[in-house]
């Protein structure tokens, strides 16, 4: 048990350390607004944007691109990780605020305010959720509505990770217009767009300022029982940023209604098809639209892999040393105790079939965005490996050689 409580006691210290030489990293940038995105081309693009006007407004600002979902995000906000980010009207009361009866915006506005969130107006466009399907394709079939769906049940349907698993996504659409389809896949937004070119899939869920809809020539299927709410984009930010940083948020308020739909799907189009970084795209727009010169410098390549590379093997290095400190005491309990066996075993089976999106995100309101939910799961996911092999190694001793050992000496461990 003393060497258990020692073992313990050097994980918690191994990932105290690497949580606090986070956080110092963090505290010597002296931050003033951090900025999130969403794991989507147009929310990189308006989190530039944002970031930037910040810089401009006099502030110091970081942006966390592509830091997940919906919900990842929000939690984010709520704890304070990050200060504003891009949402959408329609996400906001379908997922976020999901089983309120919610009159109005002011309604929606005052629920947020409650949890210490502001919400801007909208930014100028409509990004609404859309189906799609190829041009030819659908002509073929005669389909024009997601009603017409119904007479094809055997369409294979390919749809981003997050539209599989929101409220006002796949699960609710099916509902509403009684769709038959069984082979539905979960796939990344870009990777739909992919299997739909090559026929693998029939149909994708598309955002209606998406590029790659006049690319690759695709046909929007009328929403016929208008179930897609609107989705005007606009931004969320914590109630203390007024006060705290005023002129940065008279600046982040300034986007009310400023960008058109028409120009958000050029950004998009510049910034997926024409593979121009997204600060570039942002600082384009800003000084179109207000005239701003801000350094859109980009990290380079070769940059962020090597940033990126440390990051990696800093978080395994913390990650497995502490699984191996936790998990060899414990595959050593497994192997010489069988009803304790019996259960570390399966505790740590549990923990691996636990996808690493449901993980992080019910680690996030625990210990934030970043490094240290990382650092956790990592660990979590390398105990079961260490402690099987354990157990594996030690109870796979043939008696023979047990004997063997106990006649020249060798008892084992008590």
């Amino acid at each position: 048990m003393k060497v258990f409580s020692a073992c313990l006691l050097s994980i918690w210290l191994l990932c105290a350390i690497g949580a606090s030489d986070l956080r110092a990293g963090e505290e010597s940038e002296t931050i003033t607004i951090t900025v999130g995105s969403k794991k989507f081309t147009e929310s990189v693009v308006l989190g530039e944007i944002i970031r930037q006007k910040a810089l401009a407004a006099g502030a110091q600002a970081e942006h966390r691109r592509e830091l997940g979902g919906t919900r990842v995000l929000f939690n984010a906000l709520l704890r304070g990780d990050i200060d504003v980010y891009p949402e959408y009207s329609g996400t906001i009361r379908q997922e976020i605020l999901a089983g309120r009866a919610l009159a109005d915006e002011a309604a929606v506005q005052a629920a947020l305010a409650d949890q210490g969130i502001q919400m801007s107006k909208a930014l100028g466009f409509n990004n609404t959720y859309a189906l799609g399907m190829r041009e030819e394709t659908a002509e073929q079939l005669g389909i024009t509505t997601i009603s017409d769906l119904r007479q094809y049940p055997d369409l294979s349907f390919g749809f981003s990770n997050e539209f599989m698993d929101r409220a006002d996504g796949w699960p609710g659409l099916r509902a509403h217009y009684s769709l038959p389809q069984s082979d539905v896949k979960g796939l990344d937004h870009d990777l739909a767009y992919r299997g739909l070119e090559a026929g693998s899939i029939q149909l994708i869920d598309m955002y209606s300022t998406d590029a790659e809809i006049s690319y690759y020539k695709l046909r929007s299927l009328i929403d016929d029982q208008a179930y897609f709410p609107a989705y005007q984009a606009l931004l969320l930010y914590r109630s203390d940023l007024t006060s705290r940083a005023p002129a940065v948020t008279k600046a982040l308020l300034d986007l009310q209604g400023a960008i058109s739909e028409k120009a958000m799907v050029a950004m998009n189009a510049k910034a997926k098809l024409d593979r121009t970084p997204e600060s570039q795209v942002a600082a384009d727009f800003l000084a179109a639209q207000f005239g701003l010169e801000v350094d859109a410098a980009a990290e380079s390549k070769l940059d962020a892999f090597l940033r990126h590379s440390g990051e990696h093997i800093m978080m395994v290095l913390i990650s497995l040393t502490a699984a191996i400190l936790l998990a060899i005491p414990l595959g050593i309990i497994a192997a010489k105790q069988r009803r304790a066996g019996q259960l570390i075993l399966g505790v740590v089976g549990v923990i691996q079939t636990v996808p690493s999106l449901a993980l992080l995100v019910f680690m996030i309101p625990l210990l934030g965005i970043g490094t240290a939910p990382a650092i956790c799961a990592l660990f979590l996911y390398s105990l079961l490996p260490i402690v099987r092999n354990t157990y594996a190694g030690l109870h796979d001793i043939s008696p023979a050689i047990r004997e063997s050992a106990e006649a020249l000496g060798l008892p084992p461990l008590k």
